[in-house]
């Protein structure tokens, strides 16, 4: 299956409200991390740097590092205490945050060689009050905007 050419792409993840003093990251294929872009105490930003490519039957693709999963059905890991690098925290957690809706045939449109960015949220701390574990909701879909620093 032969693919165009890879077109980047950043997916800007926000986590809001997560809980304090937790370390959070993203995972990049089985056990390497992406730290976060910004931190705030009310918000953890990361700039997940991925490519787009369409293959040779028209369908689009993410690829990089940090995407897991099968074609039908990507995702993001986003891990925190111990699995985000911290030995001494007391939580162990991974969020599973869906790819999925994502503005396809906008992106095929607005990725012509020049970075794009999409943005969504999630809520950061779960229930019990840790931090946001298991598949995890977007507050709003995935939303296209031009790549800004």
């Amino acid at each position: 299956m032969s693919t165009t050419a890879a077109r980047p792409l950043v997916l800007r993840l926000t986590l809001c409200d997560p809980p304090a003093g937790v370390p959070f990251a993203v995972q990049l294929g089985r056990d390497e991390l992406l730290p976060p872009t910004r931190v705030t105490k009310d918000r953890i930003v990361f700039d997940v740097p991925v490519e787009l490519v369409e293959t040779a039957t028209g369908v689009a693709r993410l690829r990089g590092a940090a995407i897991q999963g099968p074609a039908s059905g990507r995702f993001l890991y986003v891990a925190s205490g111990t699995r985000a690098g911290d030995l001494a925290s007391p939580w162990n957690r991974r969020a599973k945050v869906p790819l999925t809706p994502m503005p396809i045939p906008q992106l095929l449109a607005a990725a012509s060689g020049e970075a794009v960015t999409l943005h969504a949220a999630i809520a950061g701390t779960a229930k019990d009050g840790g931090p946001a574990a298991a598949s995890i909701p977007l507050l709003r879909g995935w939303s296209l905007s031009a790549a800004t620093g």
